[in-house]
Formats: C-alpha cells, structure tokens, sequence
C-alpha cells in the first residue's frame, strides 16, 4: 500500500495573517491552516430483517479518507472485528443540509452484526483535542474483544527504532504544510515505512491507520510497529492493541494509564523516541539491542 504523502486539498486550507519579526510591524501574508470540520458516522444494521440506519458517533477531524477513519473507529470500539462484518463504506446520499454534504459518511454492517446500543457505556463524541472520554478502567475496554498480542514477536533493533522519528517527519506532509496535524504510522520490523496518515487528532490519525489496514486485509496487524508523533493516551494503548499492535512506539510521553493498559495487554511503549534516544516503559523483550 502506498504511504498516501499526498494530501487530499481539504485538508488544509489559507488564512490571510500577520507576521512579527522582532520588533518590526505586523507584515501581511498568507498561511496554511489544518482542516477541522465535524465528521457524522452512521451505521446501516439488520434487525428483524429490517435495515435500520443510526448516527453512531461524531467527530472532529481533517477531512480527507473518512472511510478509513470511520472502519478504523468502528474496529476500534468493538463495533466490528474483521472486514467480513462491513458491508461498505460511502458518503451517506440523504444529507438534509448543505454543510453536512461530505460531512457525513454511512457504514453499513453485515446482517449477522448485532449493534446493542442500549448496551453502550458512553455516547460517541469525541474532539480534536482529547479523543474519547468516559472509559475509566482497562477492564472496561477489554469488552471490545482486543486481540492476543503475539509473545514471540517482532523483535525491533535499537538501530530501527532511531531511525523511525525522521522517516515519519519527512513523510508528513500535512504538518509540513500547516503545522497542525498529527500523524501514525505503520512500519515493518526492518523500519520500512508501509503507511501514514495524517489528521488534527491524534486518534483520528490512528483510526485512519487501522481503517485503511483492515480494508486493505492486513489485520491483525501482529508484525508491524506503530510510531505516534505526539504522547502516547489510553486510549492509544486501546486502539492499537485492538488492531493486534504489539509494539507502540511515540515521539512523545506516554501516561500513566497508558502504561497500566500496556502492560495489562502486552504491548510494548516506547516514549521520547527522538535524537538516538528513547525509553522503554513496558514489554521491553521485544527491543533487541
């Protein structure tokens, strides 16, 4: 799969501004903003042979590969666990206002995919600037039927750990241009880069990752390193572990929960990888010197 550097144009959009410099007067000029606009997710399910469409969560993000970050949301919360339980994924065609064209996207699921909406803990909104509130122990998101991380591997040299921080900055073009976007990405053992993407929120960043993984077949995704450009939540941890994620890796810090659910699912975290440096916070088996 292509690293898709290039950016879809709504991902970003200008803004006339004013530019200090010392202690010089405001200089006119034009700047690149990161694209935020909200993002309606809705799901189409069976019931009593009846299909049924419902919102099932809206979120803040860049626009550009929402099928993806809508597939990778819907793995990730333990709505789906293969490719066999989508149906497709489209921009839903029965908008009611002008702003919502392109906004709104309709997954449907396959009939034998039961969605118990009384059963959900929390309503599905989340932000640009926190991801999704609300779970508050490990052993609430274990219900989401995370995978067995593997035991027995991949193994990661030192010297490929070093080199992941530059390989993902120089394939971030979105930050390239605005500054203001977040990226992860997928590696092979060996450090190749396999896919990125890039959005304002870090675990829509991720979600778009793990989305377009499963689409493309590659789940569970037991051989590839996840590197994150900023910290490392708990929700993170939650996310790659249910992709089958075994070493995550940030050029960030981690957070105390973090680390508490890693360890629960045996994920190994890395923090501060930058400048031939980086800690080991959990499962360091898997770090081979």
């Amino acid at each position: 799969m292509d690293p898709a550097i290039l950016l879809p144009a709504a991902s970003y959009e200008f803004a006339t501004i004013q530019k200090v410099s010392g202690s010089g007067p405001p200089v006119p000029a034009s700047d690149q903003l990161a694209a935020e606009e909200p993002l309606e997710i809705r799901v189409g399910y069976e019931t009593d042979g009846q299909r049924q469409h419902r919102t099932l969560s809206v979120t803040m993000r860049t626009p550009g590969h929402d099928e993806e970050l809508a597939a990778g949301f819907l793995l990730t919360e333990g709505i789906i666990h293969t490719k066999a339980d989508l149906l497709g994924i489209i921009p839903c065609p029965d908008v009611q206002k002008a702003e919502e064209a392109g906004n709104v996207v309709r997954a449907e699921l396959a009939a034998h995919v039961k969605v118990d909406f009384a059963a959900m803990e929390r309503h599905f909104y989340t932000s640009s600037s926190c991801g999704v509130c609300g779970k508050t122990s490990i052993d609430a998101v274990r219900t989401a039927s995370c995978p067995v991380l593997p035991t027995a591997g991949p193994h990661l040299r030192y010297a490929v750990v070093h080199q992941l921080p530059e390989k993902l900055r120089a394939a971030q073009a979105g930050f390239e241009q605005t500054g203001g976007q977040h990226a992860s990405a997928l590696f092979s053992p060996e450090g190749e880069l396999l896919l990125l993407r890039e959005d304002v929120g870090r675990h829509n960043a991720l979600d778009k990752v793990i989305g377009a993984a499963l689409l493309a077949g590659w789940l569970p995704l037991h051989q590839h390193i996840l590197l994150v450009s900023g910290r490392v939540s708990f929700e993170l941890v939650q996310k790659a572990a249910a992709a089958g994620i075994g070493i995550l890796a940030a050029v960030g810090a981690p957070s105390s929960l973090a680390i508490q659910a890693a360890e629960s699912f045996g994920m190994t975290v890395l923090g501060f990888v930058r400048n031939e440096r980086f800690n080991i916070y959990s499962h360091g088996w898997r770090l081979l010197a």
